[in-house]
C-alpha cells in the first residue's frame, strides 16, 4: 500500500517554483474535465492566503464576479494546474489578507509595488534581453548613419 510520503516527491519535482506571496495578482491556468471533453480555465484574482506545506501548498485565489466576491483554493502542485502567472504585485503589510473580504469597490484596492514588472519567461538564446524603446534607438540612430542596426 502507498502512502503520502511516497506519492508526495513524485508530485512535488515536478513543478517548477514560482515566487509567490499575498498581495499578488494571479492568472490561474487550471484544466477543468467536464464530461468527457477537458479544456483550460483561466481563473485571474488576488492572493489573500497561502497555506504552505511541502507539496501539499494551497493558495486562496479572490475575485469579484458580477459583484459577488468568488474565493478559490488551489493546490499549488496538483497535476490540474498548467500554468501560474504573476501579474502584478501589491504592498500588504500582512500575511492573510482575509479583511478584503468585507471591503467593496476602490477599498478594496491594494497599492501596487513600483517598479516591480513580471519576470519574462525564457527567450530564445539569439534574442538579447534589450528593451523595446532601447532597441528603437539603436534602430533609429543606425538608419541615420545608414547602417543597420545591430543588438
Amino acid at each position: 500500500m502507498t502512502t503520502m510520503a511516497q506519492i508526495e516527491p513524485d508530485l512535488y519535482a515536478n513543478k517548477k517554483e514560482v515566487d509567490l506571496r499575498a498581495g499578488d495578482t494571479v492568472r490561474v491556468h487550471a484544466r477543468i474535465t467536464e464530461g468527457d471533453k477537458s479544456r483550460i480555465q483561466i481563473y485571474e484574482g488576488t492572493v489573500i492566503a497561502m497555506k504552505r506545506g511541502g507539496p501539499r501548498t494551497t493558495i486562496t485565489v479572490r475575485k469579484v464576479s458580477n459583484g459577488v466576491g468568488v474565493e478559490r483554493v488551489f493546490p499549488l502542485h496538483s497535476p490540474w494546474i498548467e500554468k501560474l502567472e504573476v501579474t502584478q504585485r501589491h504592498k500588504v503589510r500582512r500575511a492573510k489578507l482575509y479583511y478584503l473580504r468585507d471591503l467593496m469597490g476602490k477599498k478594496a484596492r491594494l497599492t501596487p509595488l513600483r517598479g516591480w514588472r513580471p519576470a519574462e519567461e525564457d527567450k530564445g538564446e539569439g534574442e538579447s534581453k534589450v528593451s523595446r524603446s532601447k532597441r528603437r534607438r539603436q534602430e533609429r540612430r543606425a538608419k541615420a548613419r545608414g547602417t543597420t542596426a545591430e543588438a
